[in-house]
């Protein structure tokens, strides 16, 4: 085993030969979107896939993970996730294996997914170095804005763009964060950007700084959290992680609500050295992710805290 439970990262990984390692995750959520069934299989999909990538892996097989509510639901919703799940699977160019279903009240559909990566190139979240510039690929605020889409607060054209960011796969960044070398790096999801940064500062014995203003945030997620529409979720985050939270704006109600609100299906958060910072935003946004930013560095600090300037 060369990466287990111990350090909280996104998927394990066991060596098998000299050569190569399977990558291991699994991941399924309730239902979320726009309340289409295509879309919210494209969603869990493209979530569960994400823990490969951030590993530095190649996702190459899937199974999926169904509770389905038989009683009350049609099966033609079931048909629709599975299509949905399907052509993210193909767009990933990973094999969708099987799965199993269990008969649940409560609508939830994932998948367990497998990939491989050399074991000299496993990227965890425990290895940022002093110096590294971070890099965060999707625009924060899915939590909010899924909880405004759910009480119809939403209009069709954010609505969109909302699902389009959770849908959007994380392969085309993961394959240049593979490609140049990250230090370290992680998935943004239910923990928001400041539990993962804590996950990646205190694994990596350092603290880090992130530079608010220059953090990507979907519209109207400010004006829904300070009319209280917000996930359950992000009240948790909130009370765990304040206490490793320094600076002046973590004081600020507002972004203390973006940063802890738990995505899913959420960007990259990547660790990189600074001479290659650059090079590697340029290649990110060129690869289809127009919206990633810098947006902190590692500094030494208190260990394992977050500083918000």
């Amino acid at each position: 085993m060369i990466v287990g439970v111990e350090t909280n990262d996104d998927a394990g990984v066991y060596r098998l030969t000299d050569d190569t390692a399977l990558v291991q995750t699994l991941d399924f959520i309730t239902a979320i979107g726009d309340g289409q069934p295509y879309t919210f299989g494209q969603i869990a999909a493209a979530n569960s896939l994400s823990d490969v990538w951030a590993m530095g892996g190649k996702p190459i097989t899937a199974m999926s993970i169904v509770c389905f509510p038989s009683d009350t639901m049609d099966i033609s919703i079931l048909r629709d996730i599975m299509t949905g799940a399907l052509d993210k699977v193909n767009e990933a160019g990973v094999a969708l294996l099987g799965g199993h279903s269990v008969r649940d009240n409560e609508l939830k559909f994932g998948l367990s997914v497998t990939g491989i990566v050399h074991p000299d190139r496993v990227i965890t979240n425990k290895a940022a170095r002093l110096g590294d510039r971070l890099i965060l690929t999707k625009p924060l605020g899915t939590g909010i804005l899924n909880t405004a889409i759910k009480a119809d607060m939403v209009g069709d054209e954010l609505k969109k763009k909302a699902i389009y960011y959770m849908a959007r796969l994380n392969k085309a960044a993961g394959e240049v964060m593979i490609d140049m070398g990250a230090s370290a790096a992680t998935d943004i999801t239910g923990f928001g950007l400041i539990g993962h940064a804590w996950e990646m500062a205190h694994g990596s014995g350092v603290a880090i700084e992130l530079e608010v203003e220059k953090i990507p945030v979907l519209e109207r997620v400010v004006e829904f959290s300070r009319m209280g529409v917000v996930p359950g979720k992000l009240h948790d985050n909130l009370n765990y992680y304040e206490c490793k939270t320094e600076g002046d704006l973590a004081k600020d109600e507002d972004w203390m609500s973006i940063l802890n609100d738990p995505q899913t299906s959420g960007g990259l958060f990547i660790s990189v050295p600074e001479d290659k910072a650059g090079e590697m935003l340029e290649r990110i946004h060129a690869a289809g992710s127009p919206e990633a930013a810098i947006i902190g560095r590692v500094i030494d600090a208190h260990k394992g805290h977050i500083y918000l300037k």
